[in-house]
């Protein structure tokens, strides 16, 4: 059997797999200057103008094909879908520093268990949070600040203008299967596009549902977290209400499998010219509540990239932190504190207001 095979090399270059594409190139020149880099994906010859822009080299490795890949690395951030995990393999045998900014809920728990039983002797970083896990990112920092998390509630608004990977649309597959969160300490089961609310996300009013998302799982663990709730919608109303009303009439259920993911797939990927993106986190924890409003004006790839980015450089320990050998997730930073200068300083703002039940140590702490 062929098998992919990476070797730490400290000096070597990082590996971005699927790195010249939508979010990929994005973070390719999020790391300009940082570290050499190493792009590989099934059609090289596409990165040729993004190599040239980066000082970049390009290699093919097709997930889904059997010839294997060799490379010395000194990191790898996995940016495609990697059903079979052979990214993820070859990181764990290699001992290389790994992060992952893709995966749906139940395919990051795999890995979870995956990486655990391997005992990694490398950083392992599953950053599939909404967008890149900037969110679990925010909701920690504002936990910290807090003393704790009670309950983390996230609004997600999404740009139908902005520009997007044909991958960033995948949460239109995991329409049709319920979920399990936390409410209250409790394990409850959840209909996606179930729950309507009409919230202010940043300067718009957005009418939004539950969606599953891996940080609804993580931050119970991390954070220790009773209620975690993502929901999202989108910038045209008739979208979002479309989607609801073809979630009850039970469309996403019987439209599920390979034969009819382009057709689900269609309902939401028209990528524009660019838009932005818009994400609100509330955080309520024993010094009261902390409302985030995270912007990117460059839009979702961007915002994801700069997830990846703060994510290698957790697992690199370039961020002010050693680097731990095993399985994290981004809730887990252990500088909380630093996070949201970081996002700030990599082009993505963050706004923190406090109710009036904050303690006043958060309050100046939150308008910092």
């Amino acid at each position: 059997m062929n098998i992919d095979q990476l070797v730490h090399d400290p000096e070597g270059p990082v590996l971005l797999v699927g790195g010249y594409g939508t979010v990929g190139a994005e973070l390719a020149r999020a790391t300009l200057g940082r570290w050499p880099l190493l792009l590989a994906g099934r059609s090289p010859e596409k990165a040729a103008e993004l190599c040239r822009e980066v000082s970049a080299e390009a290699r093919r490795w097709d997930l889904s094909a059997p010839e294997p890949f060799h490379a010395s690395v000194r990191a790898v951030v996995s940016l495609v879908n990697d059903p079979d995990d052979r990214v993820l393999r070859a990181a764990l045998n290699g001992g290389i520093p790994y992060v992952d900014v893709t995966r749906w809920t139940a395919r990051m728990q795999r890995a979870a268990a995956l990486a655990s039983i391997a005992s990694p002797t490398g950083p392992v970083l599953l950053s599939s949070g909404w967008m890149g896990g900037v969110v679990p990112l925010v909701a920690a920092a504002l936990a910290h600040r807090l003393g704790g998390a009670e309950s983390v509630d996230t609004a997600i608004r999404y740009d139908l203008a902005d520009r997007a990977g044909a991958d960033s649309v995948e949460f239109m597959d995991r329409l049709g299967v319920d979920f399990e969160v936390l409410e209250d300490g409790r394990s409850e089961v959840v209909s996606p596009l179930t729950s309507t609310r009409t919230l202010a996300i940043g300067r718009h009013r957005t009418k939004v549902a539950r969606i599953d998302t891996p940080e609804q799982f993580t931050l119970p663990l991390t954070l220790g977290a009773r209620t975690v709730t993502t929901r999202i919608g989108f910038s045209s109303t008739s979208s979002t209400s479309t989607l609801i009303a073809l979630g009850r009439s039970g469309f996403f259920r019987h439209a599920r499998g390979d034969r009819w993911r382009s057709v689900r797939r269609r309902l939401l990927y028209s990528p524009g010219e660019g838009g932005t993106a818009t994400v609100r986190v509330e955080v309520r924890g024993p010094g009261g509540s902390l409302t985030a409003t995270v912007t990117d004006a460059r839009g979702q790839a961007h915002m994801t990239a700069v997830g990846g980015l703060l994510g290698l450089r957790r697992v690199l320990g370039d961020d002010g932190a050693p680097a731990a050998a095993g399985l994290a997730f981004p809730d887990s930073h252990p500088l909380p504190d630093t996070v949201l200068p970081a996002l700030e300083a990599a082009g993505v703002l963050v706004g923190v207001e406090a109710s009036p039940a904050v303690s006043a140590t958060a309050s100046s702490t939150a308008a910092a």
